[in-house]
């Protein structure tokens, strides 16, 4: 019997809202599409939905559907700019913000039946340190943090480190600095977080990259557009492409880590295949 590739999952996130999250989600996932990889983009903000807003697409069912058994994951991908395959999210439904564990552990099991036709699966998590977001991040290999050069950016992400290091023993985050006016102040970005977490925290940062600011976002964003699509040589994603090959390298996962994740049974065949 074949074995099954493991699937990268990267959980994007940031504790803050209005930090350019789900624009590096949705930018990186096309920058991954163009290196050759089968990308899915999950918005994971399930009752504020805006993965499709940014995009201008109209989804005709989405994770509400899956959540109420009307239809099975596959019927609600979206395929999207550069061949990327998008899982939408609801808008304005209050029950999706407050799904119980076993409502979050049937999302996330959903996603193994589609595990063969990806490689990549982003998660662009919530605003916040919810339920809903832990569960997400949890359940990802990769996180990585959004960081802007805001006092109020930095304390929030510091939370959100803080917790799911103290409650849940998670040690290792990439970060990546975003709206950023020089690579250097990507860099002091990165050094303020780490400050703070190697005082306080037993935790390993790893500094990924800067997205500068760049007033083709905006553009891009009024357009309905993603900026990697509408304004390919822009800084902003000359800097995504160059991201998204370093992710590109980063090790896929070799073990199950003993709790619920996204694809976890093509780890457990992977680790029986050595035996």
């Amino acid at each position: 019997m074949a074995i099954k590739h493991p699937v990268q999952v990267i959980a994007v996130t940031g504790g803050k809202g209005g930090i350019g999250k789900t624009n590096v989600s949705v930018n990186l996932s096309l920058a991954l599409a163009d290196l050759g990889r089968r990308v899915v983009l999950l918005d994971a903000d399930l009752g504020l939905a805006n993965v499709d807003v940014l995009l201008g697409i109209k989804p005709k069912a989405t994770l509400a559907d899956v959540l109420e058994g009307t239809c099975d994951l596959r019927d609600v991908l979206i395929t999207g700019p550069g061949g990327i395959r998008i899982v939408p999210a609801a808008s304005g439904a209050a029950k999706m913000v407050n799904l119980n564990p076993q409502q979050h552990a049937g999302l996330i099991q959903a996603f193994s039946d589609i595990g063969d036709n990806l490689d990549v699966l982003i998660v662009d998590t919530a605003a916040g340190i919810g339920d809903s977001v832990v569960s997400f991040v949890r359940a990802a290999q990769e996180v990585l943090v959004v960081v802007c050069d805001e006092p109020t950016s930095i304390t929030d992400a510091y939370a959100l480190i803080k917790l799911l290091n103290r409650d849940y023993g998670m040690t290792r985050f990439r970060v990546l600095a975003n709206m950023v006016n020089t690579p250097q102040e990507g860099r002091t970005v990165f050094a303020k977080l780490t400050k703070v977490t190697d005082r306080f925290l037993d935790v390993a940062l790893q500094y990924v990259g800067a997205v500068p600011f760049d007033e083709a976002v905006r553009k891009a964003v009024q357009k309905q557009r993603a900026v990697y699509d509408a304004f390919p040589r822009s800084k902003a994603s000359i800097a995504i492409r160059g991201i998204a090959q370093k992710v590109d390298s980063w090790p896929l996962p070799a073990n199950p880590r003993g709790h619920l994740e996204f694809f976890v049974e093509r780890l457990v065949q992977q680790t029986g295949s050595g035996l």
